[in-house]
């Protein structure tokens, strides 16, 4: 019985400035899956360095985009990443070694996710520790969840690896607000389709209590000046998803 194929899949929309790294650290799969959402960039021209396989598909969320991609995929296991992350050299050799030796007794595998923002490696505040179920043979995994909180689901046995998917979370700090303002209204749509009620008492006591949990709790504090815009800034997004709430509600 051969090496089990590998196939990567990615979805990108105007990431030139990660996925070469990104798709550097993958190149030696057997497959590599690309879906584009019509990228104004050079995301697509970067892509086509390294696969053929790149397809443009309008924006349906991240969930379905995801679930997409997986279902093009003709590997028996599948390796997602985000355009902002990489495999490190650990994770790579492991994964290797994993499909060499067949994989006989997991259907999927998590692994550490190190995020690095504002010149350094976060380590505290909820950024970390986190992990992150990313590689599963194909017929045992699929995504599930909603817009913003999608996740990979593993029908099976999943064991966990050691080596860190590396995540460039943030270009700036102007990036990440305008990651923050696009995420807090599309909350507040999912918000307003479920039902749920605004209140002042929300919007007055949830973005403190969340810059508490993360800064203090969590131990954001540890991460320097950069613990504490990002615990400002989590503080600032629960802030506008109640607000964004409100707004929805009184139009």
């Amino acid at each position: 019985m051969g090496i089990p194929k590998l196939s990567v899949t990615i979805i990108t929309f105007n990431e030139d400035k990660n996925i070469r790294d990104c798709l550097e650290s993958v190149k030696w799969a057997d497959e590599i899956i690309v879906v584009d959402s019509f990228s104004s960039d050079k995301t697509v021209e970067i892509c086509k360095e390294y696969t053929e396989k790149v397809i443009q598909r309008k924006w349906p969320g991240f969930l379905k985009q995801k679930q997409f991609a997986q279902e093009l995929a003709t590997g028996e296991w599948i390796l997602n990443l985000d355009a902002d992350e990489r495999l490190s050299l650990e994770a790579q050799t492991e994964i290797k070694k994993e499909l060499l030796n067949g994989t006989p007794d997991a259907d999927g595998f998590v692994f550490p996710r190190q995020s690095y923002y504002l010149g350094r490696w976060i380590k505290h505040g909820g950024w970390s520790p986190d992990t992150k179920l990313r590689l599963i043979r194909k017929d045992n995994g699929r995504w599930s969840g909603e817009s913003l909180h999608e996740k990979l689901v593993c029908d099976g046995k999943v064991k966990r690896l050691n080596g860190k998917i590396l995540h460039y979370v943030y270009r700036n700090i102007a990036h990440q607000l305008e990651t923050v303002d696009s995420f807090s209204r599309i909350s507040a749509d999912i918000w307003l389709k479920k039902g749920k009620r605004f209140t002042l008492f929300l919007l007055l006591t949830k973005p403190p209590i969340s810059f508490l949990t993360t800064y203090i709790w969590k131990g954001g504090i540890l991460d320097g000046i950069p613990g504490l815009i990002i615990s400002v800034i989590t503080s600032y997004y629960v802030f506008l998803k109640y607000a964004k709430l409100w707004e929805l509600r009184k139009n």
